[in-house]
C-alpha cells in the first residue's frame, strides 16, 4: 500500500510539471466500464466470457501534442484469483497507471485510432501489491470538438506470478480548457493582410498603415485635391497638381506657399509680387499663358500645367509623363494601371492581365504545372535520328495540352535542341522537325495554332557538355515555354 501511495504522488507530480510546461493544451476526464480477464492469460479460456469480471475507471487525460496524450487512470474492480487457486477467491483491486497514447490524428477526423503503453501499480485486497506494464490499442469516436466515446483493449504484463491479464473498456472522454488543436485554415480561406482596412491589401498598398483611396494607391488625401498627402506640400489646403498640391490664389503662377503676395497677381521673377512698372505681356506660343510664367513658352499648354502640354489631360505634363498618350496617376508618373493589379502599365509586362509584383505584373503559373513543363523537356522522346514521337511521349504531351487549356491567357513557344553529333545543318533541321512534331500533336489535342509557335536551334544552345553521353542526352531536348499574351 505504501508503494501504491508513492506511485500516486509521483504521477501527480509528473502531470503538474507537464501542465506547467504546456499551459496551452487541453485537459479532460475519462470514465469507463471495464471488463477484467484474469483467467485466459493464466491457463483459462479467452472466449469464456462468463469468467470476465467487472470494474470501473476514472481517469485524468492530458494532451501533450497533437498526436501524443497522457492518461492517468484510477481503476477499481473485482477479479478471481488465478485458475490454480484452491479457493478461486474473488479479490477487490485498485490500480493506478500512467499511460502514453500515440494518436493517428488528423484535423476534423471523426474516428481517431491510437496505440498506448505505460506502467502502473495494482493493490489487491487479500493479496500483494504488484507492478504491471500495460500495452494496447483503442479509438475515439468524436461526438463534438471536446467529447468522445472511447473504446480500449489492453494486455497487462505483471511482475508477479499468475497476474498477467486482459482489460477492455467502453466509456466517455470529455475535454475542457483551451483547444489543443490549432485551427488550420485551408489555403483558400487565408485572408491577405489589409492593415489600414481601406480595401487595398498591404502588398499593393503604397501607404499600408494609413486609410486611403484606391485611385491614389491606398494613400490618404485630406484636402481631396487628387494628390496623396505624402507628396502634397499643402496637405490641408486643396491645391493644384502642378504646384504639388498647393493653391495659387491669385493665379500668377506662383504657389501660395512660395508667393510673397499670395492675394495679388505678380511675377515669378518677383516671387509672386507685382512690379510697379508695367510689364509688357509676351505669349510666344499663344497659349494664353504669359512667357514670364510659362514653363514651356515655345509649346502650347494650359494654365493648370503652367503652359506646358498635357496630351492625355491627366494633369501631368508630357515631359514628366511616362505615358503621355494615356491618362494616368501621378503616383505612377502619368501611367494607367489597365489591369488593376497595382503595377502601372510602363512596368507591367502583362498590362492587360492582372498579375503579381514578383512576376512583374504577369499571372503566376502553378508550381506543379511549372514542374511538369520542366520534366517534359527530357520526357518527350523520339525515335533515334528522327522526328517520330515515341508512344511514351503522349502522356507528357497530354499533360502540356491540359496546362494550356487551364491558362487561356498564355501562349506557348516550343523550342527544339540537339547535341553536336553529326553536321550542324542536319542538327538544325532535326531540332526544328522535332519541335514541329510536338506542335502538331498539341493541335490534335485541341490547342489553337494561334496560341503556339515552334523553332529549332540545333546544337547552338547546349545546357551541358557534349563530351560524354550524359551531357549529350541533356542537350537533346524540347523546351515548352509559357508566354503571357499581354
Amino acid at each position: 500500500m505504501r508503494n501504491f501511495l508513492f506511485l500516486f504522488i509521483f504521477l501527480v507530480s509528473l502531470v503538474s510539471n507537464i501542465h506547467a510546461q504546456s499551459p496551452q493544451y487541453k485537459s479532460g476526464v475519462v470514465f469507463k466500464k471495464l471488463f477484467l480477464d484474469y483467467q485466459s492469460q493464466n491457463g483459462g479460456n479467452l472466449t469464456k466470457f462468463s469468467d470476465y469480471r467487472h470494474g470501473f475507471e476514472l481517469g485524468y487525460y492530458r494532451v501533450l501534442t497533437n498526436e501524443i496524450a497522457l492518461t492517468i487512470p484510477l481503476r477499481y474492480g473485482i477479479v478471481n484469483s488465478h485458475i490454480d487457486s484452491v479457493t478461486n477467491l474473488r479479490k477487490k483491486l485498485v490500480s493506478l497507471d500512467a499511460q502514453f497514447q500515440y494518436k493517428f490524428n488528423a484535423h476534423g477526423r471523426k474516428v481517431i485510432p491510437y496505440v498506448f503503453a505505460g506502467f502502473g501499480g495494482v493493490y489487491e485486497k487479500e493479496g500483494d501489491f504488484n507492478m504491471q506494464v500495460p500495452v494496447g490499442l483503442g479509438l475515439y469516436l468524436r461526438l463534438a470538438d471536446n467529447a468522445f466515446i472511447n473504446l480500449q483493449s489492453e494486455f497487462r504484463y505483471s511482475f508477479a506470478d499468475n497476474r498477467n491479464n486482459l482489460q477492455h473498456g467502453l466509456g466517455f472522454l470529455y475535454l475542457f480548457g483551451k483547444s489543443a488543436e490549432p485551427e488550420i485554415k485551408k489555403p483558400e480561406e487565408v485572408i491577405k493582410l489589409d492593415s489600414d482596412n481601406d480595401g487595398i491589401i498591404d502588398e499593393l498598398d503604397v501607404c499600408p498603415n494609413a486609410f486611403g483611396l484606391k485611385e491614389l494607391g491606398g494613400c490618404p488625401d485630406k484636402d481631396m485635391d487628387g494628390i496623396a498627402d505624402y507628396i502634397d506640400k499643402c496637405p490641408d489646403i486643396k491645391g493644384l497638381k502642378i504646384f504639388d498640391g498647393c493653391p495659387d490664389t491669385d493665379n500668377d503662377g506662383v504657389a501660395d506657399n512660395d508667393d510673397q503676395c499670395p492675394k495679388v497677381a505678380g511675377l515669378i521673377s518677383n516671387k509672386g509680387c507685382p512690379e510697379k512698372e508695367e510689364v509688357k505681356i509676351i505669349d510666344s506660343d499663344m497659349d494664353g499663358v504669359p512667357d514670364n510664367i510659362d514653363k514651356c513658352p515655345s509649346q502650347k499648354g494650359g494654365a493648370s500645367t503652367m503652359g506646358c502640354p498635357d496630351s492625355d489631360g491627366d494633369g501631368i505634363v508630357n515631359a514628366e509623363d511616362k505615358c503621355p498618350d494615356k491618362p494616368g496617376l501621378k503616383i505612377y508618373y502619368g501611367c494607367p494601371d489597365s489591369d488593376g493589379d497595382g503595377i502601372d502599365d510602363s512596368r507591367d509586362k502583362c498590362p492587360n492581365l492582372a498579375g503579381t509584383v514578383a512576376n512583374e505584373g504577369c499571372p503566376e503559373i502553378n508550381k506543379d504545372d511549372k514542374k511538369t513543363l520542366d520534366v517534359a523537356m527530357q520526357a518527350v522522346q523520339f525515335q533515334t535520328g528522327s522526328a517520330i514521337l515515341k508512344s511514351e511521349s503522349n502522356i507528357v504531351l497530354n499533360q502540356i495540352a491540359d496546362i494550356l487549356k487551364r491558362y487561356p491567357d498564355f501562349n506557348m513557344s516550343i523550342n527544339g535542341h540537339t547535341d553536336n553529333t553529326g553536321s550542324a545543318t542536319a542538327n538544325q533541321s532535326l531540332s526544328e522537325r522535332r519541335a514541329k512534331a510536338c506542335f502538331d500533336y498539341l493541335i490534335k489535342r485541341g490547342i489553337s495554332i494561334s496560341r503556339m509557335s515552334y523553332t529549332g536551334f540545333g546544337e547552338s544552345r547546349p545546357v551541358s557538355t557534349n563530351d560524354n553521353e550524359k551531357g549529350r542526352s541533356l542537350n537533346r531536348r524540347v523546351e515548352f515555354n509559357m508566354v503571357p499574351r499581354g
